[in-house]
């Protein structure tokens, strides 16, 4: 008989509770200390109300792990209903959370298999979809987390930064370059290759940190991607933070098409954890490898 298994996630991946409701995923609520009150992610907060008190230098805003309660709830919920399990936290080069998961995991006799395929927004929302796919070909749960973290590198993120703020808050970039950064009106373009955010380009405009972005996307698609982008398995995503108006938002897609022709670009915004530390006004472009047919 073939076992049922269950995909459970947390809200970095950017899904919103309702789409995840959709998708059959249970999704943990990622939470955060606003001036020493808890608040959860698409719960007890919107986007907009997230950007409007990080913006205000009166208020202190770190990420917050769940609690292994909340963890261990969420998996008895999900196992109610089914053999098993993968659980896809965040990326355990942004988190202790991957490492605490699997040590939580040990008391669940294999039942619970944490993916640590060092993943975060939209690319972590393709693993969640790959998930999805790879359960319903029947796989074992401990199958679909090797295929995962097999998966880890096959993903790239671009990020342009609308202002260095947030950076400099983090502690990601030193006071003084954040300040030439601001007077010379710097875009810093940022990348996400597995575990770490890393500092790519400037760009003196938007619409050369754009370009530098689509750059780098047909540079992994051509190079380290041609053997999966070949076999048309790679898949491009758009996304944004709060701040970002449509409008611009269908600019960058219809520059993303235009780059790429014959890809369906889909896109969701940045989770909160990649908004803390960026703020609003950002602008991303992925590309993964799909797994899903």
């Amino acid at each position: 008989m073939m076992r049922s298994v269950a995909v459970v996630t947390d809200s970095n991946c950017g899904l919103s509770p309702e789409r995840a409701k959709e998708l059959g995923v249970y999704m943990l609520p990622m939470a955060f200390l606003i001036n020493g009150e808890l608040v959860r992610e698409g719960i007890d907060i919107t986007q907009k109300e997230f950007f409007e008190k990080i913006a205000d230098e009166n208020t202190t805003v770190s990420t917050s792990q769940p609690s292994p309660a909340e963890v261990t709830d969420l998996w008895d919920e999900a196992l109610k209903d089914h053999d098993e399990l993968v659980y896809i936290p965040l990326s355990s080069g942004l988190s202790a959370a991957c490492q605490t998961a699997k040590m939580l995991s040990e008391d669940y006799d294999g039942k619970v298999e944490v993916v640590n395929n060092q993943r975060i927004s939209v690319t972590m929302r393709q693993s969640v979809e790959d998930a999805l796919y790879l359960a319903k070909q029947g796989m074992t749960a401990a199958q679909i987390r090797e295929k995962l973290e097999d998966e880890k590198f096959n993903s790239s993120i671009y990020i342009m930064v609308d202002t260095l703020k947030y950076l400099k808050k983090g502690g990601r970039i030193t006071p003084a370059a954040a300040l030439i950064g601001s007077v010379l009106r710097i875009k810093p373009v940022l990348q996400i290759q597995g575990e770490k955010l890393d500092a790519l380009a400037k760009a003196r405009t938007p619409k050369l940190g754009r370009k530098i972005m689509l750059d780098a996307i047909r540079q992994d698609m051509e190079g380290r991607f041609k053997w999966f982008v070949d076999k048309g398995e790679a898949v491009i995503n758009y996304s944004y933070s709060e701040g970002v108006s449509q409008e611009e938002i269908d600019k960058w897609v219809k520059e993303i098409k235009t780059a790429f022709p014959g890809y369906e670009v889909t896109g969701e915004s940045l989770s909160l954890v990649i908004g803390c530390h960026i703020g609003p006004g950002s602008l991303a472009v992925t590309v993964s490898r799909r797994l899903a047919e």
